[in-house]
């Protein structure tokens, strides 16, 4: 995983969880805007969302947050 697609990650789930609680879920869109402006960190977003962690469209925050703070 890329330094800045695991500082998105972070950021994006940090605000979620402040927002609207630890039980807050998300999916792999929550990382990007509503278009596709950076194809390329998308798809890496969706394969190690998808292939590597074989995850559900939606899970928590903090499950996802945590995750990415253990690589």
């Amino acid at each position: 995983m890329t330094p800045t697609l695991k500082a998105k990650i972070i950021e994006v789930c940090d605000k979620k969880i402040a927002a609207k609680g630890t039980n807050v879920g998300i999916s792999f869109y929550a990382f990007f805007k509503n278009k596709n402006d950076n194809p390329i960190l998308l798809m890496e977003a969706a394969t190690w969302w998808i292939q590597t962690h074989q995850l559900n469209h939606f899970e928590k925050a903090v499950k996802i947050k945590q995750i990415v703070l253990d690589l």
